[in-house]
């Protein structure tokens, strides 16, 4: 006779189904500190993220065009978005959509007033940091509508009800340590510097001078260096599709054709911090431009 086969008692049994279990677990789990992410679409967490926002140009006016070497070198760098669109015309409602995640119902007047929701609000609501840094602002604060050749008009934190007057601040309060920078920071150069008036030519080379260093320095830090546009020219034949480079650590250089728009970026920088997103960011995907390996 075939001896009888013992099994193990219920108690045992219902031991090793917990101990796989637990071990099935462990193996699921992300290990801490590897590829930190942000929340929903795979976006990985940055340390800082610097937003530059340009003026009135379409994506075949900068991308490849002498007039724009440093441009078309951070595009090799980084991610060139192929099929990337601002939202509507003229420049303020982008901003606005950028920042909120609606264009708040406004053309082009100033001063405007909200009080809804907005990527600082979000971003300090969490315990994070943000700053506007914008080119001749006369002072931290200040809410005129111009300036020289500064307008508020480009600087949309100005005109949220609910961020401290302290996130409005001048270009020359960019820190030299870029460990020092806020979590999200936006820049704009002044009407002579960001396309508007000066041209091509002397804005890339500003952005050169300006902010070259810290393009290096993200790249082996864990962080961002979006660079983007509020509109095209506008013109019967243009679609409103507009350069915007992507350069840090984390992203997958080359050219990127998912198609995309101002609030798919700001999704992105929501999601990076694990925010829920704003407006009419909810309808649109995060960039999906990251390595691999994160």
């Amino acid at each position: 006779m075939t001896p009888a086969v013992r099994l193990p008692s219920r108690p045992v049994r219902r031991l090793r189904k917990a101990l796989v279990a637990v071990a099935a677990a462990a193996l699921l789990a992300p290990v801490a500190g590897c590829g930190s992410s942000g929340g929903d679409g795979g976006v990985p967490r940055p340390d800082h993220v610097v937003v530059v926002v340009e003026e009135n140009r379409g994506y075949e006016d900068v991308i490849g065009s002498p007039e724009a070497p440093f441009i078309n070198e951070l595009a090799r760098k980084g991610a060139n978005l192929t099929q990337f669109f601002a939202i509507t015309h003229p420049s303020q409602p982008n901003y606005l959509a950028l920042f909120s995640g609606s264009t708040q119902g406004v053309d082009d007047d100033c001063p405007n007033e909200f009080s809804s929701r907005n990527l600082a609000s979000r971003l300090i609501q969490d315990g994070l940091t943000f700053t506007g840094y914008a080119e001749s602002l006369p002072r931290t604060g200040f809410e005129g509508c111009t300036s020289g050749p500064y307008v508020r008009r480009h600087a949309p934190w100005v005109n949220f009800t609910n961020l401290p007057a302290s996130v409005n601040r001048p270009w020359t309060d960019f820190p030299e340590d870029f460990s020092q920078l806020p979590d999200v920071s936006f820049v704009v150069p002044n009407l002579d510097n960001d396309m508007h008036d000066g041209g091509v030519e002397r804005a890339d080379a500003w952005l050169r001078e300006n902010l070259g260093d810290y393009a290096e320095w993200a790249m082996t830090n864990n962080s961002l260096l979006v660079v983007t546009w509020d509109e095209d020219e506008g013109g019967e034949d243009e679609d409103n599709r507009i350069p915007t480079v992507v350069v840090g650590e984390r992203v997958e250089p080359g050219d990127h054709d998912q198609p995309n728009n101002l609030y798919g970026l700001l999704r992105t920088l929501l999601d990076a911090y694990g925010l829920d997103p704003l407006g009419h960011s909810a309808e649109a995907e995060p960039l999906d431009i990251w390595k691999g390996d994160g």
